[in-house]
């Protein structure tokens, strides 16, 4: 328990300088490859519009599993969150899963300083300290909950700093701080827990790794940013 308190301390102590929405004001595209078992199946894009204080990111994703032909799985989505400045005040996506349809309306509540969530998994309020579970900003590591993407489901989590690494992506070495991300309830079935390694290139605030294992070694990584 002193060691998971210690690295939450160290989290917020290293991103308090640079917790905000502003460190991707420059950013118009993240691409992301997503692979399994070193097989390349899909991608996560993310798109970045900015009006006054108003940011939109866009995310777009699509993956497919197959085997020995057959398609074993497939996901194909789109998302939007909306910020006013730092603050998250919308978020809607529908993806396809499987050919069953999921989705998520998020409005913040400004009398209830909470959100309002309809989802196909969850409906309901949630504090504005949860963050949506994307891949794009650092937010993702401090939060102690987020709302999933997909299905609006909300899920408390642990982060924890597990080191400084040196790692090179696609030819390009970058300097990272390495954390681990998992569910505080562990007893949660393997499909629903929360079970990430987050890489984070501090210099550009960029997540540029990610990896867990369900059913395969998956790996989300940074393909190129704009």
């Amino acid at each position: 328990m002193k060691k998971i308190s210690l690295s939450i301390i160290f989290i917020f102590i290293c991103f308090a300088s640079y917790a905000h929405i502003g460190h991707y004001s420059n950013y118009k595209k993240i691409e992301m490859e997503i692979l399994r078992n070193n097989e390349l199946i899909g991608y996560n894009y993310y798109f970045f519009s900015q009006k006054d204080d108003i940011t939109l990111v866009t995310n777009q994703f699509k993956f497919e599993v197959k085997l020995l032909g057959a398609t074993l799985f497939e996901v194909e989505g789109i998302g939007e969150e909306k910020y006013l400045k730092d603050q998250l005040i919308s978020f809607n996506s529908k993806t396809l899963q499987n050919k069953k349809e999921k989705f998520v309306n998020l409005t913040l509540n400004n009398e209830t300083k909470k959100f309002d969530i309809v989802g196909s998994s969850f409906s309901g309020e949630a504090t504005l300290e949860n963050a949506i579970g994307n891949w794009w900003s650092h937010k993702i590591l401090q939060a102690r909950s987020q709302i999933s993407p997909i299905s609006g489901s909300i899920k408390e989590q642990i982060v924890t700093f597990v080191g400084k690494e040196k790692i090179i992506i696609n030819g390009e070495e970058y300097e990272t701080d390495h954390f681990k991300l998992t569910s505080k309830d562990m007893t949660l079935p393997d499909d629903k827990r929360l079970n990430f390694d987050i890489w984070l290139d501090k210099k550009t605030s960029l997540i540029v790794k990610v990896t867990y294992q369900r059913m395969g070694n998956w790996e989300y990584r940074l393909k190129n940013y704009e």
